[in-house]
């Protein structure tokens, strides 16, 4: 059995792991490279591998750096199938489309304004194309364990990610291999803790937050201080979040401090069609998540969610105080960009990051004190009050990846650690080396291992 690491290796995107045995080749998660200009061309280089050869894909969660790719994965020749849970094809049904159209509004709107080096600019792909894509899904129940070839087999356990994330284990060469996908954490506002894993031959675990602990301040009592502040003021607190996920926990989160009088009742705009629909399929599966469904109600009316195009506009010129959610959660694209444009410049708003921004994003620039940030090849001062917080974060910390690992019975042969920039990388391999003494990797970019 071999391994290869196509992506998430020494970086928090891009999530591809190959593995052949039999002759048989699988693909576990396929996602799209975000953040630097180097990773993002990724994305428009050929797969190492011929598609066609390519026998099926098992996809831990919706996210886009876990699933993004998919769509060019079939526009390019891959004819199996895609194995995931129910609730992660419902999101991938929202974010692929979305990410298709995105893609394409973006090359529209640099060859409107001739900003782009390209002539003419295209999208890696279109949301035609990603709509074709989600013909190729099967769903599994959790703890099923499907046929992937005639000798391998794959099962899912709850990460506590989000809605539908799993724990994918293989058993293929005689030998069993996990894939932790993303970890949830051990308590979160909206989702259960991950499921334990008694044993394994070989592991691969994120690394996200393996060199952070997350504060342990009450995040309505942070969030609560950063609105009041803003709505003194008049201003606009910017939520720049991820549709899936992250925008249900920040509804959720204020929702809670209206009840408790910790904020007043100021209006709340979600501007984001995936993230509104998304929001649906939260409520759709009541099952998979913790709050009651009195809760995942409350979310829903508690806010204003915007999908024409006509209303986002309308919506730079909204008067405060107010509080907007839109995507994206690192400002890498999307309808927050917009926003940007017309609120950062002023000093009255507020903009909020919550969760981690990778290196070289618009989010990693503004939390890291950028007096400017560049969009739609123009040059936007920063005068809002920008914020960090990873109160809300969905990724477990290094602490809490430990807990998850101490409940195996033995060491694996070998534990790989991906999904996470080198520092942290490297500083949860030695934790693992010191406290539990497994031998552990960090791999390289297409590097590759016979297990």
């Amino acid at each position: 059995m071999k391994l290869q690491f196509l992506g998430a290796a020494q970086t928090v995107t891009g999530s591809k792991y190959l593995l052949s045995a039999d002759q048989k080749k699988i693909l576990i998660d396929c996602g799209l490279f975000q953040g630097i200009k180097e990773l993002r061309l990724r994305n428009w280089a050929p797969l190492p591998v011929d598609l066609k050869n390519i026998h099926a894909v098992v996809l831990t969660h919706a996210h886009l750096d876990h699933s993004g790719y998919l769509p060019l994965l079939v526009k390019n020749g891959f004819l199996g199938k895609i194995y995931s849970t129910a609730a992660t094809k419902a999101l991938c049904g929202v974010l692929l489309p979305d990410s298709g159209y995105l893609q394409e509004e973006d090359a529209a709107f640099a060859s409107k304004h001739l900003f782009s080096k390209h002539h003419p600019p295209l999208p890696l792909y279109t949301m035609k194309e990603a709509k074709k894509t989600l013909r190729f899904f099967e769903t599994v129940a959790w703890h099923q364990k499907i046929a992937l070839t005639p000798n391998m087999t794959a099962a899912f356990s709850k990460a506590g990610h989000i809605l539908g994330a799993g724990i994918v284990q293989i058993s293929a060469g005689g030998s069993l291999i996990t894939f932790s996908g993303d970890l949830g954490r051990q308590k979160i506002l909206t989702m259960g803790p991950p499921e334990n894993i008694r044993q394994t031959d070989y592991l691969v675990v994120e690394s996200t937050y393996g060199n952070k602990n997350h504060p342990k301040e009450d995040p309505k009592k942070v969030l609560a201080k950063i609105i009041l502040e803003t709505s003194k003021n008049n201003g606009v607190v910017l939520f720049p979040a991820f549709a899936v996920g992250r925008a249900q926990q920040i509804l959720f989160v204020i929702n809670e401090m209206k009840k408790e009088n910790l904020i007043p009742d100021i209006p709340v705009f979600v501007n984001s069609p995936m993230a509104a629909m998304a929001t649906k399929i939260f409520c759709d599966y009541e099952e998979e998540q913790i709050l009651t469904p009195e809760q995942t109600q409350e979310i829903v009316k508690g806010a204003t969610f915007i999908t024409s195009v006509e209303e986002s506009k309308n919506l730079n010129f909204q008067k405060g105080p107010a509080i907007i959610i839109s995507a994206s959660g690192m400002a890498t694209g999307g309808r927050i960009l917009h926003h940007l444009k017309y609120l950062a410049p002023d000093e009255k708003n507020s903009i909020v990051f919550a969760g981690f921004q990778a290196p070289q994003t618009r989010g990693e620039a503004m939390v890291h004190g950028a007096k400017e940030i560049k969009i739609h090849g123009e040059m936007v001062p920063i005068h809002a009050k920008v914020y960090q917080i990873d109160t809300l974060s969905v990724h477990a910390d290094q602490t809490e990846i430990m807990t998850w690992l101490k409940k195996f019975s033995k060491p694996p042969r070998t534990t790989f650690i991906t999904h996470g920039e080198l520092k942290a990388a490297e500083a949860l391999k030695t934790r693992i080396e010191t406290e539990l003494k497994w031998k552990c990797a960090i791999p390289d970019y297409l590097e590759s291992y016979n297990l």
